[in-house]
């Protein structure tokens, strides 16, 4: 079969890719090897499907910081705004919740997969389920797949859109990395980003904090000198193998970028009350003490911080829960106040890729242009979404950046595909 453009992977980005192909008026094929479209659509924002985020131009990138600088020109074809409105013209009503995040109004990230599908079939998309690509042969002017059953396709633009190698119960399991090395791309080392982190502290081991989440908490990683790479703050949680929660995953991969350097270890230090500063948390619970000196200083601390980790600052600094306030000298009272406000612990790894919801690293974007996101190394070949070296937070940045790219990619193969046809 001859196609003008075969776009393979049926995610977020293969979706947009074959829809803008499709418009532009490619006629299209969608190959996608599991049974269900959009799979990652549907299980991302707990199921309710986060599509874009609201903020800022300049703040979407810099939520996106593995490259998110590369998406300035894509933005200026195709952008978070062009996003929204691309989903209300299809009937999809959308929400702002924090921080920017858009949902639609049902609620159910089927919602957003069905519209995506309803205007497939409206495009008249040829969508091939359970189809494997078995092989990718590119030529100057053509291009070759085979599928799993023996079948063969050709065409003059193929959009690579299948996604990296995170959260593979999707289909992410890294197919796309081997054929755009044939192609003679560049694959940068491939991470986990969007992870949990494990350590070897004592605490951890032997689970005295497990459990414990705190909200609103400023996490910061530290470099080798002990100077902060970043904050952020966020809710965070300690497990039976180190620290998670959105704060944790956020700062992941700079540490995993540390850890890459050679670092065995990587400091982290917590700051459970942000908002106060130590002198005036220290003032504070001093005329705590004044006013309470024969409470137990566990009872006049009590509520200055969740429970489990007040009673853990108590006892690693010495100190007798149980005697009266007034007693309690100045010099053990400061340095549990500091610990407050630096928790410090070192972390060791990450869990595997597998387990990241974001994969770090992929084909270099040196080879890509920006505008159109086709190979600079082969004629009529296009990457987008997570197998290209771009990756954000979570928080619909990620689903943005995959929607850009293959509403570019698409559009784009079909323009070069018409235009080879036409040389032809």
């Amino acid at each position: 079969m001859i196609y003008d453009v075969i776009v393979i992977g049926g995610g977020p980005s293969g979706l947009m890719a074959a829809i803008a192909a499709a418009e532009h008026g490619a006629n299209t094929v969608l190959l996608e090897k599991g049974r269900k479209l959009g799979k990652k659509l549907a299980i991302s924002g707990g199921g309710r499907c986060n599509v874009t985020n609201r903020l800022p131009q300049e703040e979407v990138i810099r939520h996106i910081p593995g490259n998110g600088k590369f998406l300035y020109s894509p933005f200026s074809v195709f952008n978070n705004y062009d996003i929204i409105d691309f989903f209300e013209g299809m009937g999809v009503g959308l929400k702002e919740e924090d921080h920017g995040r858009m949902f639609p109004v049902s609620n159910s990230a089927k919602t957003v997969v069905n519209a995506l599908i309803d205007k497939l079939d409206e495009l008249n998309v040829n969508v091939q389920m359970n189809t494997p690509v078995k092989a990718l042969h590119y030529g100057e002017s053509e291009h070759h797949l085979i599928l799993s059953d023996g079948e063969k396709l050709h065409t003059k633009s193929i959009v690579i859109a299948v996604g990296g190698k995170a959260v593979p119960h999707t289909g992410s399991t890294g197919d796309g990395y081997a054929w755009a090395k044939k192609a003679g791309h560049t694959i940068t080392e491939l991470y986990p980003t969007e992870v949990a982190l494990t350590s070897d502290e004592p605490f951890i081991k032997n689970k005295r904090l497990q459990g414990l989440s705190l909200r609103d908490a400023a996490l910061t990683v530290l470099n080798k000198k002990n100077k902060p790479v970043i904050t952020h703050r966020m809710d965070m949680i300690f497990t039976h193998f180190g620290v998670s929660g959105p704060a944790v995953l956020r700062c992941s991969q700079f540490v995993v970028k540390q850890l890459m350097k050679g670092q065995k270890e990587v400091s982290m230090t917590l700051d459970v009350l942000p908002d106060e500063q130590e002198e005036n948390l220290l003032q504070r619970l001093q005329t705590l003490i004044k006013e309470n000196p024969k409470k137990s200083i566990r009872n006049v601390l009590k509520g200055t911080v969740p429970e489990r980790l007040l009673e853990y600052i108590i006892q690693e600094n010495q100190i007798d829960a149980d005697q009266k306030a007034a007693n309690i000298s100045s010099e053990a009272l400061r340095t549990a106040v500091h610990q407050m406000k630096h928790f410090s612990f070192k972390v060791n790894g990450s869990l595997p890729l597998d387990k990241a919801f974001v994969t770090g690293g992929g084909v270099s974007i040196k080879e890509i242009v920006p505008k159109t996101m086709r190979s600079k190394i082969m004629t009529g070949l296009y990457f987008c979404g997570e197998i290209l070296d771009i990756h954000g937070y979570t928080g619909g940045y990620n689903i943005t950046s995959a929607l850009v790219t293959g509403r570019l990619a698409g559009m784009n193969a079909a323009v070069q595909s018409s235009e080879l046809a036409f040389d032809s």
